[in-house]
């Protein structure tokens, strides 16, 4: 079954079977793939999927156009482990895969991090310092983002083995522990401390009842 699976700066984000006909792409709430950031456009491009396994991407005349190998498209057919360039978006195009079982579900991830056995853990930033000094945010989705765009952002990974943290965009670096957080994701740990643009966050894990 075709796939996408889209990065940004090494870190992945989606993970998409291309099921549908068709398979819209944008910032819009309404895309069957949504990418908030603002170089995408509101209704980007569209995957339209012919027989079984055929791939053709078509770009929906956006404002910092769809690129394939530096060429901008407008549209073709895909061609295995090609990688499509959004911005600084990667979404690299697999033609076969099988379906892992389970797969879409929300699973608790298992992490040591908290010490002793694995026991499944929630993940959730503590702001302690800002105009939201006392709010809580959970961290639920395989990539979150925090900050604000154009200044300073944060992408926030859930993966097996823990929750990393990346440089996403904006002109000022955002810190973890005191040291700039670079495009390279960092894993997190418990109490970890994250500012963005002035406000301070306390990363916290809680095991699960």
């Amino acid at each position: 079954m075709p796939q996408l699976i889209a990065s940004v700066e090494g870190v992945q984000i989606k993970h998409v079977y291309l099921q549908q006909d068709r398979t819209t792409l944008g910032r819009h709430p309404d895309n069957d793939i949504v990418l908030d950031n603002m170089v995408v456009s509101s209704h980007h491009c569209v995957f339209d999927l012919k027989g079984l396994a055929d791939v053709f991407i078509e770009d929906l005349h956006s404002t910092n156009g769809t690129y394939i190998n530096g060429k901008m498209v407008t549209r073709q057919r895909l061609h295995d482990r090609e990688v499509i360039a959004i911005g600084n978006f990667r979404i690299q195009y697999l033609a076969q895969s099988e379906r892992p079982s389970g797969f879409g579900a929300t699973a608790a991830i298992k992490l040591d991090a908290l010490g002793g056995a694995a026991k499944p853990v929630q993940a959730f930033f503590r702001v302690v310092a800002g105009s939201s000094a006392g709010l809580e945010v959970p961290v639920v989705k395989a990539v979150s983002t925090f900050g604000k765009p154009g200044v300073s952002m944060v992408a926030v990974s859930h993966r097996r083995d823990g929750f990393y943290v990346a440089h996403l965009d904006g002109t000022s670096a955002a810190t973890l522990n005191g040291d700039p957080i670079g495009t390279h994701a960092v894993l997190l740990s418990n109490h970890d401390v994250v500012e963005i643009a002035g406000t301070r966050m306390l990363f916290q894990l809680q095991e699960q009842a």
